[in-house]
Protein backbone atom coordinates (compact mmCIF):
# COMPACT_ATOMS: atom_id res chain seq x y z
CA UNK A 1 0.00 0.00 0.00
CA UNK A 2 2.65 2.47 0.86
CA UNK A 3 4.35 1.51 -2.61
CA UNK A 4 1.16 2.14 -4.01
CA UNK A 5 0.75 5.69 -2.45
CA UNK A 6 4.08 7.15 -3.12
CA UNK A 7 3.69 5.88 -6.45
CA UNK A 8 0.36 7.57 -7.02
CA UNK A 9 2.53 11.04 -5.27
CA UNK A 10 5.06 10.68 -7.80
CA UNK A 11 2.85 10.74 -10.44
CA UNK A 12 0.78 13.71 -9.52
CA UNK A 13 3.90 15.63 -8.59
CA UNK A 14 2.16 17.00 -5.74
CA UNK A 15 2.42 16.67 -1.78
CA UNK A 16 -0.78 18.89 -0.66
CA UNK A 17 -3.95 20.80 -2.00
CA UNK A 18 -5.56 24.18 -2.38
CA UNK A 19 -4.97 24.73 1.64
CA UNK A 20 -1.83 23.86 1.99
CA UNK A 21 -0.22 26.00 -1.01
CA UNK A 22 -2.87 28.50 -1.74
CA UNK A 23 -3.29 26.85 -5.11
CA UNK A 24 -6.19 24.92 -6.68
CA UNK A 25 -5.04 21.63 -8.21
CA UNK A 26 -7.40 20.92 -10.92
CA UNK A 27 -7.25 17.30 -12.64
CA UNK A 28 -9.06 15.69 -15.26
CA UNK A 29 -8.97 12.46 -17.28
CA UNK A 30 -7.52 11.15 -20.49
CA UNK A 31 -9.94 12.33 -23.56
CA UNK A 32 -10.65 15.35 -25.20
CA UNK A 33 -13.42 16.73 -23.19
CA UNK A 34 -12.09 16.16 -20.01
CA UNK A 35 -8.66 18.13 -21.22
CA UNK A 36 -11.41 20.60 -22.21
CA UNK A 37 -13.32 21.24 -19.21
CA UNK A 38 -9.90 20.81 -17.18
CA UNK A 39 -8.68 23.72 -19.45
CA UNK A 40 -11.77 25.62 -18.62
CA UNK A 41 -11.72 25.54 -15.46
CA UNK A 42 -8.02 26.20 -15.28
CA UNK A 43 -8.40 29.51 -17.51
CA UNK A 44 -11.69 30.04 -15.49
CA UNK A 45 -9.66 30.20 -12.20
CA UNK A 46 -6.70 31.79 -13.39
CA UNK A 47 -8.90 34.71 -14.70
CA UNK A 48 -10.44 35.08 -11.22
CA UNK A 49 -7.04 35.32 -9.34
CA UNK A 50 -6.51 32.25 -8.62
CA UNK A 51 -3.05 30.01 -8.97
CA UNK A 52 -3.97 27.03 -10.34
CA UNK A 53 -1.75 23.35 -10.96
CA UNK A 54 -3.70 21.96 -13.71
CA UNK A 55 -2.80 17.90 -13.82
CA UNK A 56 -4.56 16.69 -16.89
CA UNK A 57 -4.15 13.20 -18.34
CA UNK A 58 -4.59 10.96 -15.20
CA UNK A 59 -6.50 7.76 -15.45
CA UNK A 60 -10.01 7.52 -13.96
CA UNK A 61 -9.06 5.42 -10.71
CA UNK A 62 -6.36 7.27 -9.82
CA UNK A 63 -7.51 11.00 -10.76
CA UNK A 64 -10.59 10.14 -7.90
CA UNK A 65 -8.29 8.14 -5.57
CA UNK A 66 -5.98 11.86 -5.68
CA UNK A 67 -8.80 13.78 -4.72
CA UNK A 68 -10.06 11.32 -1.85
CA UNK A 69 -6.69 11.53 -0.34
CA UNK A 70 -6.17 15.43 -0.82
CA UNK A 71 -4.38 15.73 -3.83
CA UNK A 72 -6.69 17.04 -6.56
CA UNK A 73 -9.05 19.56 -5.68
CA UNK A 74 -11.41 19.94 -8.31
CA UNK A 75 -11.87 17.99 -11.57
CA UNK A 76 -15.13 17.49 -13.33
CA UNK A 77 -16.72 13.77 -12.82
CA UNK A 78 -19.79 11.90 -14.50
CA UNK A 79 -22.54 10.85 -12.17
CA UNK A 80 -22.82 7.52 -13.40
CA UNK A 81 -19.20 6.62 -13.01
CA UNK A 82 -19.26 8.08 -9.90
CA UNK A 83 -22.46 5.96 -8.99
CA UNK A 84 -21.39 2.32 -10.46
CA UNK A 85 -17.40 2.39 -9.78
CA UNK A 86 -16.43 5.01 -7.22
CA UNK A 87 -19.88 3.63 -4.59
CA UNK A 88 -20.57 0.42 -6.46
CA UNK A 89 -24.15 1.42 -6.56
CA UNK A 90 -25.70 -0.73 -9.55
CA UNK A 91 -29.25 0.10 -9.07
CA UNK A 92 -31.59 1.87 -11.79
CA UNK A 93 -31.49 5.30 -10.78
CA UNK A 94 -32.95 8.59 -13.16
CA UNK A 95 -30.75 11.47 -13.52
CA UNK A 96 -31.96 13.58 -10.61
CA UNK A 97 -31.88 10.70 -8.12
CA UNK A 98 -28.35 9.63 -9.82
CA UNK A 99 -27.10 13.69 -8.32
CA UNK A 100 -28.21 13.27 -5.42
CA UNK A 101 -27.39 9.28 -4.53
CA UNK A 102 -24.00 10.59 -5.47
CA UNK A 103 -23.96 13.97 -3.88
CA UNK A 104 -24.75 12.28 -0.69
CA UNK A 105 -22.45 9.21 -0.92
CA UNK A 106 -19.35 11.28 -1.59
CA UNK A 107 -20.41 14.19 1.19
CA UNK A 108 -19.52 11.83 3.57
CA UNK A 109 -16.02 11.23 1.69
CA UNK A 110 -15.15 15.12 1.77
CA UNK A 111 -16.09 15.70 -1.37
CA UNK A 112 -18.89 18.23 -2.67
CA UNK A 113 -20.79 18.07 -6.27
CA UNK A 114 -21.75 21.34 -7.55
CA UNK A 115 -24.58 22.18 -10.23
CA UNK A 116 -24.26 19.49 -12.79
CA UNK A 117 -24.36 20.44 -16.28
CA UNK A 118 -26.67 19.73 -19.40
CA UNK A 119 -24.32 17.72 -20.82
CA UNK A 120 -24.94 14.11 -20.26
CA UNK A 121 -21.77 11.85 -22.20
CA UNK A 122 -23.49 8.90 -21.69
CA UNK A 123 -22.41 5.48 -23.53
CA UNK A 124 -24.63 5.23 -26.62
CA UNK A 125 -24.79 2.88 -29.99
CA UNK A 126 -24.17 4.54 -33.17
CA UNK A 127 -24.76 3.90 -36.87
CA UNK A 128 -23.82 5.41 -40.01
CA UNK A 129 -27.36 7.73 -41.25
CA UNK A 130 -27.71 6.01 -44.55
CA UNK A 131 -27.25 2.14 -43.19
CA UNK A 132 -29.75 3.40 -40.35
CA UNK A 133 -31.96 4.91 -42.76
CA UNK A 134 -31.77 2.51 -45.22
CA UNK A 135 -32.62 -0.85 -42.47
CA UNK A 136 -35.40 1.43 -40.58
CA UNK A 137 -33.18 1.73 -37.28
CA UNK A 138 -34.06 4.91 -35.03
CA UNK A 139 -33.53 2.66 -31.98
CA UNK A 140 -31.41 0.12 -30.00
CA UNK A 141 -35.11 -1.74 -29.94
CA UNK A 142 -35.45 -1.55 -33.89
CA UNK A 143 -31.79 -2.84 -33.89
CA UNK A 144 -32.69 -5.56 -31.84
CA UNK A 145 -35.53 -6.34 -34.47
CA UNK A 146 -33.66 -6.37 -37.17
CA UNK A 147 -30.96 -9.18 -35.47
CA UNK A 148 -33.87 -11.00 -34.47
CA UNK A 149 -34.94 -11.48 -37.82
CA UNK A 150 -31.92 -13.26 -38.78
CA UNK A 151 -29.83 -9.84 -40.39
CA UNK A 152 -26.25 -9.55 -38.97
CA UNK A 153 -24.53 -6.41 -37.76
CA UNK A 154 -20.66 -6.04 -36.67
CA UNK A 155 -20.24 -4.03 -33.68
CA UNK A 156 -17.07 -1.99 -32.69
CA UNK A 157 -16.50 -2.26 -29.17
CA UNK A 158 -13.87 -0.90 -26.14
CA UNK A 159 -12.44 -4.00 -24.29
CA UNK A 160 -13.72 -2.70 -21.23
CA UNK A 161 -17.26 -2.21 -22.19
CA UNK A 162 -17.45 -5.67 -23.53
CA UNK A 163 -16.37 -7.49 -20.60
CA UNK A 164 -17.78 -5.03 -17.91
CA UNK A 165 -20.93 -6.13 -15.27
CA UNK A 166 -22.85 -3.21 -16.72
CA UNK A 167 -22.35 -3.80 -20.65
CA UNK A 168 -22.22 -5.29 -23.71
CA UNK A 169 -24.11 -8.57 -22.12
CA UNK A 170 -26.44 -6.85 -19.85
CA UNK A 171 -27.72 -4.71 -22.51
CA UNK A 172 -28.30 -7.53 -24.60
CA UNK A 173 -30.37 -9.13 -22.38
CA UNK A 174 -32.06 -5.96 -21.30
CA UNK A 175 -32.90 -5.65 -25.55
CA UNK A 176 -33.29 -9.25 -26.17
CA UNK A 177 -31.02 -9.89 -29.14
CA UNK A 178 -26.81 -11.09 -29.48
CA UNK A 179 -24.36 -9.57 -31.80
CA UNK A 180 -22.82 -12.90 -31.46
CA UNK A 181 -19.22 -13.43 -30.56
CA UNK A 182 -17.70 -13.46 -33.64
CA UNK A 183 -19.24 -10.36 -34.58
CA UNK A 184 -17.97 -8.10 -31.90
CA UNK A 185 -14.95 -6.10 -32.69
CA UNK A 186 -13.00 -5.25 -29.53
CA UNK A 187 -10.37 -2.09 -30.10
CA UNK A 188 -9.48 1.03 -28.34
CA UNK A 189 -12.50 3.29 -27.89
CA UNK A 190 -11.24 6.27 -30.12
CA UNK A 191 -10.93 3.56 -32.90
CA UNK A 192 -14.69 2.42 -32.78
CA UNK A 193 -15.33 6.16 -34.47
CA UNK A 194 -12.96 5.63 -37.39
CA UNK A 195 -14.26 1.95 -37.76
CA UNK A 196 -17.32 2.99 -38.18
CA UNK A 197 -16.87 5.74 -40.40
CA UNK A 198 -14.66 3.48 -43.07
CA UNK A 199 -17.67 1.12 -43.13
CA UNK A 200 -15.74 -1.94 -41.57
CA UNK A 201 -18.40 -2.40 -38.86
CA UNK A 202 -21.93 -1.63 -38.89
CA UNK A 203 -22.39 -0.67 -35.29
CA UNK A 204 -19.95 0.98 -32.67
CA UNK A 205 -20.07 2.15 -29.31
CA UNK A 206 -19.74 5.88 -28.70
CA UNK A 207 -19.88 8.63 -25.95
CA UNK A 208 -23.27 10.82 -26.79
CA UNK A 209 -21.21 14.20 -26.79
CA UNK A 210 -18.13 13.05 -28.84
CA UNK A 211 -17.69 15.96 -31.46
CA UNK A 212 -16.89 13.31 -34.43
CA UNK A 213 -21.14 11.90 -34.03
CA UNK A 214 -21.94 14.56 -36.11
CA UNK A 215 -19.56 15.27 -37.99
CA UNK A 216 -18.66 12.10 -39.61
CA UNK A 217 -22.56 11.67 -40.53
CA UNK A 218 -23.56 9.04 -37.60
CA UNK A 219 -26.58 8.46 -35.41
CA UNK A 220 -26.85 7.43 -32.01
CA UNK A 221 -29.80 5.16 -31.55
CA UNK A 222 -32.29 6.07 -28.96
CA UNK A 223 -31.98 3.85 -25.72
CA UNK A 224 -35.80 2.83 -25.62
CA UNK A 225 -35.42 1.32 -22.71
CA UNK A 226 -33.07 3.72 -20.95
CA UNK A 227 -30.68 0.82 -20.34
CA UNK A 228 -27.63 3.70 -19.67
CA UNK A 229 -27.44 5.48 -16.64
CA UNK A 230 -26.99 9.30 -16.74
CA UNK A 231 -23.58 10.32 -17.08
CA UNK A 232 -24.05 14.19 -16.03
CA UNK A 233 -21.38 16.46 -16.78
CA UNK A 234 -20.42 17.61 -13.47
CA UNK A 235 -17.50 19.47 -11.29
CA UNK A 236 -16.64 18.09 -7.84
CA UNK A 237 -14.60 19.98 -5.48
CA UNK A 238 -13.29 18.64 -1.89
CA UNK A 239 -15.60 20.08 0.31
CA UNK A 240 -13.01 21.71 2.79
CA UNK A 241 -11.18 23.77 -0.18
CA UNK A 242 -15.14 24.95 -1.19
CA UNK A 243 -15.06 26.09 2.20
CA UNK A 244 -11.73 27.88 2.01
CA UNK A 245 -12.76 29.69 -1.44
CA UNK A 246 -16.40 29.88 -1.93
CA UNK A 247 -15.91 31.84 -4.79
CA UNK A 248 -14.45 28.88 -6.80
CA UNK A 249 -18.05 27.19 -6.30
CA UNK A 250 -19.91 29.78 -7.85
CA UNK A 251 -17.43 30.22 -10.72
CA UNK A 252 -17.61 26.70 -11.61
CA UNK A 253 -21.84 26.88 -11.16
CA UNK A 254 -21.65 29.39 -13.61
CA UNK A 255 -19.50 27.76 -16.17
CA UNK A 256 -21.55 24.41 -14.92
CA UNK A 257 -24.76 26.52 -16.43
CA UNK A 258 -23.36 27.13 -19.84
CA UNK A 259 -22.48 23.41 -20.91
CA UNK A 260 -25.24 21.09 -22.14
CA UNK A 261 -24.88 18.25 -24.74
CA UNK A 262 -24.66 20.42 -28.34
CA UNK A 263 -22.92 22.82 -26.83
CA UNK A 264 -20.02 20.52 -25.66
CA UNK A 265 -20.26 18.65 -28.44
CA UNK A 266 -19.54 21.41 -30.63
CA UNK A 267 -16.43 22.17 -28.48
CA UNK A 268 -14.88 18.31 -29.11
CA UNK A 269 -15.75 18.61 -32.36
CA UNK A 270 -13.76 21.60 -32.90
CA UNK A 271 -10.92 19.63 -31.27
CA UNK A 272 -11.17 16.32 -32.33
CA UNK A 273 -11.86 17.27 -36.15
CA UNK A 274 -11.19 21.08 -36.55
CA UNK A 275 -7.72 19.96 -34.86
CA UNK A 276 -8.16 23.50 -32.77
CA UNK A 277 -6.04 24.02 -29.52
CA UNK A 278 -7.74 23.16 -26.13
CA UNK A 279 -6.29 26.34 -25.19
CA UNK A 280 -7.54 28.52 -27.93
CA UNK A 281 -11.44 26.58 -27.85
CA UNK A 282 -11.25 27.45 -23.85
CA UNK A 283 -10.23 30.57 -24.29
CA UNK A 284 -12.96 32.00 -26.99
CA UNK A 285 -16.22 29.96 -25.22
CA UNK A 286 -14.71 31.79 -21.49
CA UNK A 287 -14.96 35.10 -23.42
CA UNK A 288 -17.91 34.46 -25.73
CA UNK A 289 -19.98 33.43 -22.27
CA UNK A 290 -18.63 37.10 -20.88
CA UNK A 291 -17.28 34.38 -17.55
CA UNK A 292 -13.91 36.03 -17.55
CA UNK A 293 -15.75 38.98 -16.47
CA UNK A 294 -17.33 37.33 -13.19
CA UNK A 295 -17.53 39.23 -9.97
Amino acid sequence: MYRVWVSLMFTLGLVGGALANSTIVVGGKKFTEQQLVAELTTQLLRANGYRVDKRPDLGSSILRAAQENGQVDVYWEYTGTALIVHNKVNEKLDAEAAYNKVSALDAQKGITWLNPSGANNTYALAMRKEQADKDGIASISDLARNIGDGKLYTFASNAEFFSRSDGLRPLQQTYGFEFGRKNVIRMDGGLTYQALRDSQTNVALVMSTDGRLSAFGFVALKDDKGFFPSYALTPVIRTEVLKANPKVGRLLNALSSTLDDATIAALNARIEVGRESIENVSREFLQQRQLFQMN
